[in-house]
This record gives C-alpha cells, structure tokens and sequence, in this order.
C-alpha cells in the first residue's frame, strides 16, 4: 500500500485589497481529489518577485525538514515571479528536500514527474518574470500620471493647486 502524500497548499496574492480565498478553496479541492493529507496552508500577501515573503520562506525551511512531500499552488505566477534562474532553483531546492510541487492551472507543472514539465518550468518562470516587471511599470507610470494631475496616494479627485496658493498667501504676514 503506497503511503499517502501529506500536502501543504501555497497561495499568494500582491495586495491585501485582493482575496485569497478562491485559491485556497480550489486547491483544498485538488487536495482532496488527489487524496493527500493537507498539512498546512500557507499564505502570503506581497510581490512573488522577491524572496521576502514570510510563509513562503517558512515552507522552504518545513521543506527542508520534510513536514510535507507537495505543494499544490494556484499557478507557477503564484509561486515565484523572480525569474527563471531563482524559480528553478526553489524547484530543485524542493527536489532535493523530496518535496513535489503540482499547480492547478498548469496540469504540466508536476515536479514529481520528469520531462517536458523542466522546459515549460523555465518559459513559464521568464514569462511570469516579464508580467511582473510589466505590472511595476505600469503601476509607476500610473503613479507619475496622478502627481502630473496633481492627485496623490489614493485621491479620487485631483487636488485644487490654486486653493494651497490662496491659502498660503491669506496666512502670509502683511507687507510683504
């Protein structure tokens, strides 16, 4: 009888105005199916384009002390956009450690089975890299546009520039 895989599912969303709980349903479902023992959910609320989350170096470190033998993950954008080079490393990390990661958007990325899965791993890693990069772009470019109209953080309404002129030179000492 072959021993039942004790799972742990990693979801990750960029902001905390976005809601995690459609992954999370979607691969405790995927857990189920599969007949895995979930072990633990980790979550994390930041850029997948940097190393520093929290639970995601929590379950790099619980990988390497074999607590669990896969991860489910949402899609390989939700584990690591930190490029080809970092993601392919965590994958071999994982590897080494007997850990398997399997997404659900992406029925080829199975590190527990060999293949095509490396090639599509490393265009997949470069294509989430690039989105990322995208998304930083547009948001600084976005952030550029609303000083240019004079709004800042999340104003709805541009600012009135002349009411801080007027206000300034109602307070300005006499004679001068």
């Amino acid at each position: 009888m072959e021993k039942q895989k004790r799972a742990v599912i990693y979801a990750r969303v960029s902001t905390g105005e976005q809601n995690l709980d459609n992954q999370i349903d979607k691969l405790k479902t995927m857990q189920s199916l599969q007949n895995y023992t979930l072990v633990h959910t980790y979550v994390d609320t930041t850029s997948g384009g940097s190393a520093n989350r929290p639970d995601f170096q929590q379950m790099l470190e619980d990988a390497r002390m074999r607590k669990f033998d896969i991860i489910l993950v949402w899609s390989l954008d939700r584990f690591s956009r930190e490029g080809i080079n970092n993601t392919l490393a965590y994958l071999n990390k994982l590897k080494a450690h007997g850990v398997s990661i399997k997404s659900l958007q992406e029925p080829w990325l199975d590190t527990s089975e060999s293949g095509m899965g490396d090639l599509l791993i490393a265009i997949f890693s470069w294509v989430a890299e690039q989105e990322r990069k995208r998304i930083s772009e547009r948001t600084k470019a976005g952030l550029a546009n609303a000083k240019n109209v004079g709004k800042r953080g999340k104003d709805k309404h541009p600012r009135n520039k002349a009411g801080y002129y007027r206000r300034w030179m109602k307070k300005k000492p006499m004679g001068r």
